[in-house]
């Protein structure tokens, strides 16, 4: 006998979901009964995901604009009725030193990865709120608890979306809103592998696939974040809150 999906009928936006992880996410969701509202900056990326999901709809946003942000979320209220779920996972990332990265690219990281996310919890919260509770999952990195070289600005982003997570846990938590943030490490997708000569030359690695295979056994996968994104908008994760679910093969628990 099968058991009913985890999300049936939910209501959830997902940033940055026409590719990567936020794709993973929203047809995680949507395979589990969600109605998701598909969201990307890339308007007609976001289009063809949706349109490939049950009950879905698409939303250009950009993350950074606070009244894009807000009319995002007015567009799942006045489609659906409620909102229950949302999953800031919009990023973006520079590689290089600090001391060669200038204001304009610390800027660009930081307001996508970081305001974004503030953004989105803002105006996502009342929401939820007034739909009885719910579920907010921003999407960090295992960055936010261990360095990295040439991703000063992404790390600094993700260790402030990861306060900003559990602030927002304490605040909303009377509220019946649970807020837990996912912090993958290296994950298969084009935001990390579309860097990798960029990390060999600058580090003088041979070999970067070399260097994941030793320190995290292999990369993650897109799907593997999007059940852990699944299980955290369930009722299974019924007491969990404030927390950084830290999904990354071992890497940040050995120094080798």
């Amino acid at each position: 006998m099968s058991s009913a999906p985890l999300l049936q009928d939910k209501i959830a936006i997902v940033t940055g979901a026409a590719r990567g992880l936020g794709e993973a996410i929203a047809r995680a969701y949507a395979a589990e009964g969600a109605k998701v509202v598909v969201s990307d900056i890339d308007a007609a990326g976001a289009r063809q995901v949706a349109a490939s999901l049950p009950g879905a709809i698409a939303a250009g946003c950009d993350v950074r604009v606070p009244e894009q942000v807000e009319a995002l979320v007015n567009t799942a209220v006045s489609h659906y009725g409620r909102l229950d779920i949302m999953v800031p996972n919009a990023g973006v990332a520079h590689v290089a030193p600090l001391v060669a990265t200038s204001y304009e690219q610390w800027r660009e990281v930081t307001s996508v990865n970081l305001d974004g996310v503030f953004l989105c919890i803002r105006y996502a919260a009342p929401a939820i709120i007034a739909a009885g509770g719910g579920h907010i999952i921003p999407i960090a990195s295992v960055t936010a608890k261990a360095a990295c070289a040439l991703i000063g600005s992404y790390a600094a982003a993700k260790a402030g979306v990861m306060s900003l997570t559990q602030t927002a846990a304490i605040e909303l938590r009377a509220h019946k809103v649970q807020v837990n943030a996912i912090l993958p490490a290296f994950i298969e997708t084009e935001l990390v592998t579309s860097h990798r000569a960029e990390f060999e030359q600058q580090l003088n690695i041979p070999d970067f696939n070399a260097v994941i295979a030793q320190r995290q056994g292999r990369y993650g996968t897109a799907q593997e974040v999007a059940q852990l994104a699944v299980f955290l908008a369930s009722g299974r994760a019924s007491f969990s809150n404030g927390s950084g679910f830290v999904l990354d093969g071992g890497v940040s628990s050995s120094l080798l």
